[in-house]
């Protein structure tokens, strides 16, 4: 019987010791990021059958399960009959989402074709290159480049490691960038996890910095490795009135933190146009697909 509980710092080992076993090319499969969003998605996990079974309610209401976490093939079917009974006695929306596609692969042998599965492009994570956005060279980045070279050039700055006497200083710019930005709904929650996470920063595992413009923090921004090729980067956030201040902080993290993998995941869009284009325009690489399950039929 699967009985589900909530999230919360305590877990971060039972949880590692399901997710470090693997390469996850999506940003989804972090405890720092499950751990971020357990408000805003109210995130409950089970074992089952010795795997990790993760249950999330998305920015559009629907509920679904995450895929299993440490399951292996000959037991795959038992685990995902017992989530269908699940789904279908609680009225869940989806059966997987956030599914990756090894997982969508293992899911085809054994239902072949009863499954209705889809592409979810609005949760496709953004994969690029860490030496683009390192040295932001060529015509396709000459804009950012000017955007940081024009900070570099007009403005009094200075970045500093995110440590703990920065803290209330990085919780008060997340919430006037939260203020400025219509403070609800997904971004409402996003700011309870940021200040979760900031205020536990001790027993997680992810990095960060924060600009200083004119002494007064400006910009912070927060990620992770999670393995020895790709960093994603949960958080980025910088006053829009400064020109050329995002396009700082993304560099500079890059060049002092991250500069060690090929990849930086710098997660999705949501399918809000203005994040989209924003993303789209550091180039990148690839898109890593997410997929969604609705049923077997």
């Amino acid at each position: 019987m699967l009985n589900f509980k909530p999230i919360s710092i305590e877990n971060k080992d039972l949880f590692n010791s399901f997710l470090n076993p693997y390469t996850f090319s999506t940003c989804e499969y972090s405890f720092t990021n499950l751990y971020l969003w357990k408000k805003g998605c109210n995130i409950e996990y089970a074992i089952l059958n010795d795997t990790l079974i993760i249950k999330k309610i998305d920015f559009d209401h629907s509920s679904h399960f995450m895929q299993p976490i440490g399951y292996k093939k000959e037991n795959l079917k038992e685990i995902v009959d017992e989530l269908i009974k699940y789904k279908e006695e609680n009225n869940l929306d989806y059966l997987f989402k956030d599914a990756e596609e090894p997982f969508i692969r293992d899911l085809k042998e054994l239902y072949k074709d009863s499954l209705i599965i889809e592409e979810d492009r609005d949760n496709a994570d953004y994969i690029y290159l860490k030496d683009d956005l390192l040295n932001l060279s060529g015509r396709k980045f000459h804009g950012k480049k000017n955007h940081y070279n024009a900070f570099k050039k007009k403005f009094d700055h200075r970045w500093v490691p995110l440590t703990e006497d920065i803290i209330e200083d990085c919780i008060k710019a997340s919430k006037e960038w939260c203020r400025k930005n219509d403070c609800k709904g997904y971004i409402l929650y996003e700011l309870y996890g940021i200040q979760d996470l900031l205020k536990n920063m001790n027993k997680l595992d992810f990095i960060g910095m924060a600009v200083y413009v004119n002494d007064k923090i400006s910009a912070f921004t927060i990620g992770e490795k999670v393995n020895t090729d790709m960093a994603i980067i949960h958080i980025e956030k910088a006053d829009s009135d400064i020109r050329g201040l995002y396009a700082y902080i993304n560099k500079t993290f890059v060049e002092e933190f991250l500069n060690d993998v090929t990849y930086i995941n710098r997660e999705q869009d949501l399918g809000i146009e203005g994040l989209r284009n924003a993303k789209l325009n550091y180039n990148p690489i690839k898109l890593e697909m997410k997929y969604s399950v609705k049923n077997v039929k």
